[in-house]
């Protein structure tokens, strides 16, 4: 076990990959020269060159849709998108391209690409660079989609996602890069399941990436008050697991779920779905949702924290879900 930062672990699972595949490469924006946006990449391009950590012009479409060329080609190409809300500027790639080829070339061609970016607010970005956008990309069949939320996930889901022959994104919560934990560097994860993160019998919080943390101090915060929230971390979007969603809701049945996106059309209320098409008759109360209001993320730092859902948010919601 290693104790390093999230932000650590992401580069360290990107110099392994390099280390082991001489197809894998990183492009994007200021990825090189720069060290990434979020200092990830730092150090990639004094020990692999820029043959393998390219920076690229500013335009998320064009080496977004480079990215999908190579892999066509047969290379490994990781492409880092700066922010979430930037890969709207490559979202044709991704969706008409990326996603469909192997439907639409019945299966002679796979598109093994890997998309990061980060997502979330919580550092007075402003709406430009803030928004949760990851229930959208998780609309598209064709595409998995994953949310690390802790430093082992950080290390250990770059592996497999490029083991992956068909496209997938990974999304970075801004506010997880600084967190620190013990990381097994070996361990060999899959990128299915949801985990279990806190054991718990009266209430179920599911959540996932940024808000993981926030929802275990409030499962701490219910503890003292007598009340036992079991917390699931989705970790992988889509496909979801819907096994274990459904599994929790059953054990406790009552559900609260955690979303940093917008409450409307939102993964929240895809999950609040499923729950009700599977185990309606299982549950003691309707499935409750907290959500992102339903405004672009302030600038201000007292409006954003009052737009995103927060730990007494999560312990007030998880109250009222319970009739208390």
């Amino acid at each position: 076990m290693t104790m390093m930062s999230y932000r650590e672990a992401m580069r360290a699972a990107l110099r392994a990959a390099l280390l082991a595949d001489e197809r894998v490469f990183l492009m994007g924006e200021d990825v090189g020269h720069y060290g990434g946006c979020y200092a990830v990449s730092k150090g990639l391009l004094a020990e692999f060159g820029p043959e393998r950590i390219r920076d690229t012009p500013l335009s998320e479409s064009a080496f977004t849709g480079a990215g999908i060329g190579a892999a066509l080609g047969g290379m490994r190409p990781i492409v880092e998108l700066m922010t979430c809300n930037f890969s709207l500027l490559a979202l044709d790639q991704i969706l008409n391209n990326a996603a469909t080829l192997r439907h639409m070339s019945g299966g002679q061609f796979g598109v093994p690409l890997v998309i990061r970016m980060a997502t979330g607010g919580g550092r007075q970005l402003a709406a430009q660079h803030s928004h949760s956008l990851e229930g959208w990309y998780a609309h598209i069949p064709g595409l998995r989609v994953l949310a690390p939320a802790t430093v082992q996930d950080a290390r250990a889901m770059l592996a497999p996602a490029l083991a992956d022959p068909d496209p997938v994104l990974i999304f970075e919560h801004i506010m997880l890069y600084n967190a620190v934990a013990e990381a097994d560097e070996t361990l060999a994860l899959d990128i299915d399941h949801a985990a279990i993160r806190r054991a718990g019998t009266d209430i179920s919080l599911i959540t996932y990436g940024g808000s993981l943390a926030k929802v275990l101090a409030a499962a701490e915060q219910l503890a003292g008050e007598g009340i036992s929230a079991e917390v699931l971390d989705l970790r992988v979007l889509r496909p979801l697991d819907e096994a274990a969603i459904l599994a929790t809701a059953a054990k406790t049945r009552r559900v609260l779920i955690v979303d940093e996106g917008w409450r409307s059309g939102s993964l929240a209320a895809e999950i609040m779905a499923r729950i009700i098409e599977g185990c309606f008759w299982e549950l003691d109360a309707p499935p409750a949702r907290l959500c992102s209001a339903e405004v672009p993320v302030p600038y201000a730092a007292h409006l954003e924290a009052a737009a995103l859902p927060g730990i007494e948010a999560i312990v007030a919601a998880a109250r009222q879900a319970l009739g208390r």
